[in-house]
């Protein structure tokens, strides 16, 4: 895959020259990567627009029926019309576009053992990340924490009539593309034929603010044989839309700032400006009696002024039972500095008990080359984390010196609902060898300061506010 990124991104230094910028380039590329998957995997496309129709054409020809097909796939109906919504052709010049036609051609994308448009998606936003652009992260969940977070969570359609997956915050569709994956094998694709149409069209839906990473959750969850309901909008300022949910997992893109103001929400309880705090607010809205969720949270989120009121409240009405402590690392190369945590929740019972498992003090950080994240840095937590999706399985709390601690509900209140808790003793810090690289450094100086920065401008928000009343 990588060499297959290198020789896409290697291009986009051409297109430049003609007016192509890397983000019209990656959009260029996804539709020009649906339809040869879709011919790849005989998916119905009218034969007038599909891969076939343009792949023998070259000069003007080519730059016109391109366009064509374009503007005839925005009008179709259904999911098809959904995915190019707006798309507009950027090639000017018909030997580029034909240059990249031809490098796409050259490979069976469907044979891939990956998610090939996740994949070469990402790795281009790296390779833009690397150049020193801003925001790529945000689309960026890897997917050895997200098959480990669905590993645990067993979101298994069969289990209700109406049973629905969502990612609020959904990107490319990272989360839910992998919870259809894990279905598929568990199931061994031996579905019941009242279940077929269900699951396809009525179980995984998301939301996503952005445009272009809603079109590639749509064309990759299209190209895994489904139609879901991905939503284009702003998941906590928009009001909720009465949907509800029996599994949400999702990682809200980082960074508390919001839109600088509360979101006036009837459903929230704690009027706040914070990002992620209102995520957690919405989740807890959106999930039905009983349902369950695993968010991704950064550390300072779950110590910032409001988050105490945000944590009372959810778990007055969740069992908050479980806590990952993610590895330092994680998100590199996009968000290198963010230290975070997976915490996970199901609606409806309170919390009596919280389980934190620590897979970060005493760890080495992952590095893209030397040490990448892979299952295995999970696997003893999956085991401690059991078998039941709930979170009730029989649990052993592993004393000090371990890794996987029990803390009751009034130890978490004497810490005022602050569960950024560790124990375990840091060996790195009295070892002046084992201190993180400087980048590192730098980048948790960054992040520190960044939530500093968010905290002093709402206060100046608030005292706005106090003198214009």
């Amino acid at each position: 895959m990588s060499d297959v990124v290198n020789k896409l991104w290697g291009f986009c230094h051409t297109l430049r020259h003609d007016g192509i910028d890397y983000g019209d380039y990656i959009e260029q590329l996804t539709y020009l990567l649906f339809l040869k998957m879709a011919d790849e995997k005989s998916i119905g496309i009218n034969k007038k627009y599909n891969w076939a129709s343009i792949l023998p054409l070259a000069g003007t020809v080519l730059l016109d029926h391109y366009s064509e097909v374009l503007r005839s796939l925005r009008d179709e109906p259904g999911i098809l019309g959904d995915i190019f919504t707006q798309a507009m052709p950027r090639f000017t010049n018909p030997v580029n576009l034909k240059k990249v036609i031809n490098m796409i051609d050259e490979v069976d994308w469907s044979a891939m053992d990956v998610d090939v448009k996740g994949a070469a998606f990402e790795g281009l936003l790296e390779k833009s990340a690397a150049e020193g652009k801003k925001g790529a992260g945000q689309y960026f969940t890897p997917r050895v924490l997200i098959s480990s977070i669905v590993q645990v969570m067993q979101p298994d359609p069969r289990v209700a009539k109406e049973y629905k997956i969502c990612d609020p915050a959904c990107g490319t569709s990272g989360f839910l593309m992998v919870a259809y994956e894990w279905f598929m094998k568990i199931s061994k694709g031996a579905l019941e034929r009242k279940d077929v149409l269900r699951i396809k069209k009525q179980t995984y839906c998301g939301q996503e603010l952005v445009p272009r990473p809603r079109r590639l959750a749509l064309m990759n969850l299209f190209l895994h044989g489904l139609e879901p309901q991905i939503y284009l909008g702003d998941s906590i300022y928009e009001p909720d839309r009465g949907e509800r949910y029996d599994c949400i997992l999702t990682n809200p893109p980082f960074g508390t700032k919001g839109a600088n103001q509360a979101p006036v929400r009837d459903d929230f309880t704690v009027t706040t400006s914070n990002k992620q705090l209102n995520f957690i607010q919405h989740v807890v809205t959106i999930l039905k009696p009983g349902g369950r969720a695993a968010m991704v949270l950064p550390d300072n989120v779950l110590f910032s002024d409001e988050a105490g009121d945000v944590f009372k409240y959810l778990m007055e009405d969740c069992n908050v039972h479980t806590v990952l402590r993610l590895p330092n690392g994680t998100f590199t190369p996009y968000s290198q500095g963010v230290k975070a945590n997976v915490i996970f929740f199901q609606k409806g019972v309170p919390t009596e008990n919280t389980w934190i498992y620590d897979n970060r003090t005493n760890i080495p950080g992952v590095t893209k080359k030397d040490r990448p994240l892979v299952s295995q840095m999970f696997e003893e937590f999956e085991k401690c984390y059991g078998k039941d999706p709930n979170g009730q399985a029989k649990r052993k709390d592993l004393g000090d010196d371990g890794r996987f601690r029990k803390y009751s509900l009034s130890q978490i209140k004497e810490r005022e609902y602050n569960l950024d808790i560790t124990w375990l003793k840091d060996e790195g810090l009295e070892d002046p060898n084992s201190l993180p690289e400087p980048q590192v450094l730098a980048a948790d100086a960054i992040t520190e300061l960044n939530a500093c920065v968010d905290e002093l401008q709402e206060i100046l928000t608030l005292i706005d506010a106090e003198e214009g009343e």
